[in-house]
């Protein structure tokens, strides 16, 4: 956030240090944010784009019966994956989890396993493999906001977590210096150039300062284990860290296998007492270690989905005798409680769809939020370089490029991403891998282009590409699948009519931003040779 002062305060002043503070923290890593809002934004849908990049898929099969559900898992994964380490089956219970899988790992191929690890999703109708494409999906797009994609986690980590904490000290300077919240709040001035920029910036981080301040901090709690490492050590020795986390989220009661053969109890028992407890249509997961073995062990996660705090409460059963050993509960301590509160609301998994939505416009607001304090600050330097020397200095040259490249670039890239989904080869090795290549690639021509042209043009130029790039997404739909806009209206399936319908606001949204910015060069053209700072900002 920030705010115009009109009376002069004092050199060096605690507002202006907090001024010069705000001002450099959002700058220093502001393209990164922007990275992390735009992808971690998409995320609050991930799982509806999942559905919409795997269109082979048929509608969710949630709502099904446990024992039954449970039946055709297990008969799979006794087929698919005999003498295995771990089996694990996955109920489908709501839009977060949609579809029944099954997993598992250590499986004997001399016994007839199909292979020695694997992961499929299941058809509870027929207990068939569910085919579909291979696709990174909604998931991938959203691990990029805190994975960075092609970074080790090693270093990710530390990047995401300073990245935040920029973020936090950008917020909280922003409070300290905006003196008029409630009234600029209401203020927007249009063609004003630095003032209409300021404007906007303000009225975007005042309307989601709650989000932006919970988002961040919880983003922070997140990064904790990484960020503060000798929290861990201090505690647990320098060595100690996967203690730590195996006391801490693993499920107790776990053994090594013993090699005895033993046949597994049957799931009824746990699955009613894990229902006694939890309620119907609440098993997220059944983990079954060492199936087939005197220490065998059941473990039962609960779904969180109706409940904003992350952590699953799982009850752990003897793999023989069926008989419950533990009963591990989601908050195992107060420490534990609040960070699964926090991380359940950074994350949204409860949302209902009413609360979905208003986390993503808020996620959009707070791009927006970044985006604009970045243009600021090229805006400003402009016109105080138009009234000192006329001309640009190299470091203002390079932000506003970044700018270009970056505000408008990326979110062609993304655009990029669905079109890859529909455009790659079915049987490419690597498809999913590629998919995410094709943001990549596609975000770094256009820093090549905004590089190369002039600023002006560059900015039409790639708004109006992603503008096309995301309208034309539905229309590629429609030509390589059978489940374009008018079926997917038809049918009900708000799923697949959601998307398209989403890309194209989004698409008319940056064809505004083309006409604005073509709009702006029109009338920069049409000026006198001495500008005004003015309409020098609005050009920009």
């Amino acid at each position: 956030m920030a705010t115009q002062n009109n009376t002069p305060e004092p050199r060096g002043g605690f507002r202006q240090t907090m001024a010069w503070l705000h001002t450099w923290a959002g700058l220093s890593l502001g393209w990164l944010l922007f990275f992390m809002f735009a992808t971690g934004t998409a995320g609050y849908f991930d799982t509806e784009i999942d559905r919409w990049m795997q269109p082979e898929l048929p509608p969710a099969q949630i709502n099904r019966d446990s024992h039954r559900s449970a039946a055709v898992l297990l008969e799979k994964l006794q087929a698919e994956a005999p003498g295995a380490d771990q089996w694990l089956l996955s109920l489908p219970t709501d839009r977060n989890q949609p579809y029944a899988g099954v997993f598992w790992r250590g499986a004997d191929i001399e016994a007839g396993a199909s292979a020695a690890g694997g992961r499929h999703l299941v058809d509870l109708n027929n207990g068939d493999t569910l085919q579909a494409r291979e696709t990174g999906g909604g998931q991938k797009l959203y691990q990029m906001h805190w994975l960075l994609h092609y970074t080790k986690r090693a270093y990710s980590d530390w990047i995401i977590g300073f990245a935040t904490l920029f973020m936090l000290v950008g917020l909280i300077t922003g409070v300290i210096i905006h003196k008029k919240i409630f009234k600029d709040f209401f203020t927007f001035r249009p063609n004003k150039g630095q003032r209409s920029w300021l404007d906007a910036h303000n009225v975007l981080s005042v309307i989601t300062l709650p989000f932006q301040l919970m988002i961040t901090y919880s983003g922070l709690i997140f990064m904790g284990f990484s960020f503060m490492p000798l929290v861990v050590a201090a505690q647990y020795g320098a060595d100690g860290r996967s203690q730590f986390f195996d006391e801490v989220f693993s499920p107790p009661g776990l053994v090594e296998s013993a090699g005895a053969p033993a046949s597994l109890a049957p799931l009824t028992g746990p699955i009613d007492e894990a229902e006694r407890r939890w309620g119907q249509g609440r098993i997220r997961s059944i983990d079954i270690r060492h199936p087939g073995h005197s220490n065998a062990r059941i473990v039962i996660s609960e779904d969180t989905g109706r409940s904003v705090a992350a952590g699953a409460g799982r009850l752990i059963f003897d793999g023989v005798s069926g008989a419950l050993l533990h009963d591990a509960p989601s908050a195992s301590s107060t420490a534990k409680g609040v960070r699964d509160v926090f991380l359940g609301l950074h994350e949204g998994l409860f949302a209902p769809p009413a609360m979905r939505w208003l986390y993503f416009f808020s996620g959009l607001l707070g791009t927006g939020m970044v985006a604009t304090g970045l243009i600021i600050w090229s805006v400003k330097r402009r016109q105080q370089a138009a009234r000192k020397t006329g001309s640009a200095r190299r470091g203002l040259v390079l932000v506003e490029k970044l700018n270009v490249g970056t505000l408008a670039g990326l979110p062609a890239g993304i655009a990029a991403y669905f079109w890859a989904n529909r455009l790659l080869p079915a049987d490419l090795p690597t498809r999913a891998d590629w998919e995410a290549h094709a943001l990549f690639l596609t975000w770094l021509a256009l820093l090549i282009h905004a590089a190369l042209r002039p600023r002006q043009s560059a900015w039409r130029e790639q708004l109006s590409l992603a503008a096309m790039a995301f309208a034309a997404i539905p229309l590629i739909n429609a030509l390589t699948t059978d489940r374009h806009l008018g079926h997917s209206l038809a049918s009900g399936d708000w799923v697949f009519a959601g998307f398209d319908l989403t890309l194209l606001v989004i698409g008319a949204l940056f064809g505004w931003a083309a006409w604005f910015a073509g709009r702006g060069a029109r009338k920069a053209r049409k000026a006198p040779a001495t500008v005004s700072p003015a309409a020098i900002g609005e050009a920009s």
